[in-house]
């Protein structure tokens, strides 16, 4: 039997890379001969994580079905975030956090997910389950993750489970979560040299809303008017994506870390529907989000809604 390629979406977060490892390993230590791959380039959030607990990036890989028929996804089930041949291969476990959209499988698989801020937090879980213990540098990682998705425990996604497993894994990594998470997200945050086609692709999501195909870009930043000097050519590099890749919409959301805000650009055919399900008046193709920072609640929700009632 074929090893099981495990793997997030593309356009790989700190979530998704730690994820594929620390579930790779588990799946390693109970008996499955399992390998973590990504699906693109490490950020640089991500890379400080892997350097600061001497891990090395999973190998980059364009398609499955050539080495493996068996794949594992976490921190992710839409397939138009998932390998692109993705049909090809047996999928045999899924672990995410995320809502659930376009999945079938033809045969039974086993799926967990479950409503909280982070993979990891569910990866904890697991690790217990199986009796596994879990080494000090993936404790390390996964700890990196939940810092990342909840943005050091003040997004809304953030739960008191996922609070609760970073403390446990704060113990278990041996650093201060506080201090180490602040100088981690500030690594993520320095996008200096990055190309404008380079930042909108750093985290970006393609998701399907209302029979359209919607991309959601989010870059986080200490200034984010670092970022928005730079508006222009942001535009043009979202207004290639959505010819090249037929999108009815694309939002940028420039993510300011330190007070809680988004300030998103917005180009497509159906802006309109972005400024009904935010409530705002675009200026300049842009508005200000008071307060949201997280993508999966505060973005996706309402611009699905408005788009499932309005297309």
């Amino acid at each position: 039997m074929t090893k099981a390629l495990v793997f997030g979406h593309k356009s790989p977060d700190t979530d998704t890379i730690t994820a594929a490892i620390a579930y790779a390993h588990l799946k390693n230590e109970i008996g499955m001969e399992a390998e973590a791959v990504r699906l693109g380039e490490i950020n640089g959030e991500t890379a400080y994580a892997l350097e600061q607990f001497n891990a090395e990036a999973p190998r980059l890989i364009e398609k499955v079905a050539g080495e493996t028929d068996r794949v594992i996804l976490v921190d992710h089930n839409e397939r138009q975030q998932s390998v692109d041949d993705i049909d090809d291969v047996r999928v045999i476990e899924v672990i995410d956090h995320h809502r659930i959209a376009n999945f079938e499988t033809s045969d039974p698989v086993y799926f967990r997910a479950e409503p909280v801020g982070c993979t990891a937090t569910i990866l904890l879980k697991l690790y217990k389950e199986h009796g596994v213990e879990i080494p000090k540098n993936i404790a390390g990682l996964m700890l990196s993750a939940i810092i990342s998705d909840s943005l050091l425990f003040k997004s809304p996604t953030c739960t008191e489970e996922d609070i609760k497993a970073a403390k446990e894994l704060e113990s278990i990594a041996g650093v201060n979560a506080e201090e180490y998470g602040l100088e981690m997200l500030k690594a993520g945050a320095d996008l200096s040299g990055k190309t404008a086609e380079e930042l909108i692709a750093l985290d970006a999501k393609v998701f399907e809303m209302g029979g359209q195909y919607v991309k959601i870009a989010q870059v986080n930043a200490v200034d984010p008017q670092d970022i928005l000097n730079r508006q222009e050519e942001i535009e043009k590099a979202t207004e290639t994506a959505i010819e090249e890749e037929k999108l009815a919409l694309f939002i940028v959301a420039v993510t300011d870390i330190l007070n809680s805000n988004s300030t998103i650009i917005v180009k497509g055919s159906h802006v309109s529907l972005a400024e009904k399900a935010f409530n705002v008046t675009f200026s300049n193709h842009t508005a200000l989000l008071e307060g949201v920072v997280s993508r999966k609640k505060q973005i996706v929700p309402v611009l699905t809604e408005t788009f499932n009632e309005e297309v």
